[in-house]
């Protein structure tokens, strides 16, 4: 049996992620809009940026990539002007996407620490915010950004519904929550919780290595918490892995690693590489999507080629020999 893109195809077709329960049709990678809007500065957004914004929309929906990812933080709010404008621009390409956004983070200033907002007035204004940086009526899914200690339960949850009822947003979720958050939230919402996004790559190994390292000597709780997996798997929840790529430590940039753990891995991937036809970034990926979890990577490159080479993935089944390869070598020591 060789080892190719296309004797995969059929495979990975059958596949499905937990989000196109709610999103028909959403595709496996989703793009993140981190860099777009010319960068965390105060300078106004270009017509430059919104170009680079629009070649990102073409090239990711050609590829497959169909879901944006948004933050009303992201550049200081440039990234969703920027992609507003290139809605503005061009109106028919919203219904070939679905956008979700991200709220709940609130900057520094006036005398105040950087600090989360989940109460119902911040909740509200940051997502008619949104909209109107968008140029979009509603959000397909809204994400609270990090968790509020100081969160009303009852308060978010009437906030949310009522964001729903004005058809302002579809769909909820969370990012950066564990098990016990998300079933706190879930319990005072009349709808699924349908998203959790997460830091998860070859390179951030937590949310593996803490359930293979149950019983072993050396255990400790990890910056994954425990059950987090589990729980977005049998709730159906999407999980979503931002700094998917880990910064393009296992591509070039890995073979001369410093690291003989990021070396071996980088030489690895570039076998496999070669061996599937594809690029770097498609190996890396595919590390997730081999995964039962079904978990869909955010990719935020904004090379053209990148984006191309990341969508590829989606058509690469990597054998379990392969995918533990993978693994071993990026955690740097033997399973136990």
């Amino acid at each position: 049996m060789t080892n190719s893109i296309e004797s995969t195809n059929k495979t990975n077709d059958k596949k499905s992620i937990p989000l196109s329960n709610y999103l028909p049709n959403v595709g496996q990678v989703a793009y993140g809009c981190m860099g777009l809007g010319g960068g965390w500065n105060d300078n106004p957004v270009t017509s430059a940026d919104v170009a680079q914004t629009r070649s990102v929309i073409d090239t990711s929906l050609e590829s497959g990539i169909n879901l944006f990812d948004h933050a009303d933080i992201y550049t200081f709010s440039k990234a969703e002007q920027a992609f507003g404008q290139a809605l503005q621009q061009a109106p028919e390409l919203r219904e070939q996407m679905f956008i979700q956004s991200k709220c709940g983070i609130r900057f520094e200033g006036e005398g105040n620490v950087g600090r989360y907002d989940f109460s119902a007035d911040w909740v509200s204004q940051s997502v008619d915010s949104i909209l109107n940086r968008l140029n979009t009526e509603k959000l397909d899914v809204l994400l609270l950004h990090r968790p509020d200690p100081l969160m009303e339960l009852d308060e978010l949850a009437r906030t949310l519904e009522h964001l729903k009822a004005q058809g302002k947003v579809d769909f909820f979720g969370v990012s950066n929550m564990n098990s016990h958050q998300i079933q706190y939230l879930q319990s005072a919402l009349g709808q699924p919780i349908v998203a959790n996004q997460v830091e998860m790559s070859l390179a951030k190994l937590d949310w593996l290595n803490d359930g293979v390292m149950i019983n072993s000597q050396g255990h400790h709780q990890s910056d994954f918490a425990a059950g987090t997996l589990e729980h977005c798997q049998i709730n159906n929840i999407q999980l979503q892995a931002w700094g998917c790529l880990a910064q393009g430590r296992f591509a070039e940039q890995g073979l001369y690693s410093e690291h003989e753990h990021v070396k071996k891995t980088a030489h690895y991937v570039a076998q496999l590489a070669n061996q599937y036809g594809v690029e770097s970034e498609a190996i890396v990926l595919a590390f997730l999507l081999r995964h039962p979890a079904r978990i869909q990577p955010v990719i935020g490159t904004t090379n053209l080629d990148r984006v191309k080479a990341s969508a590829v993935a989606t058509q690469i089944n990597l054998s379990r020999e392969e995918w533990y390869n993978l693994y071993v070598y990026s955690r740097g020591q033997a399973l136990p």
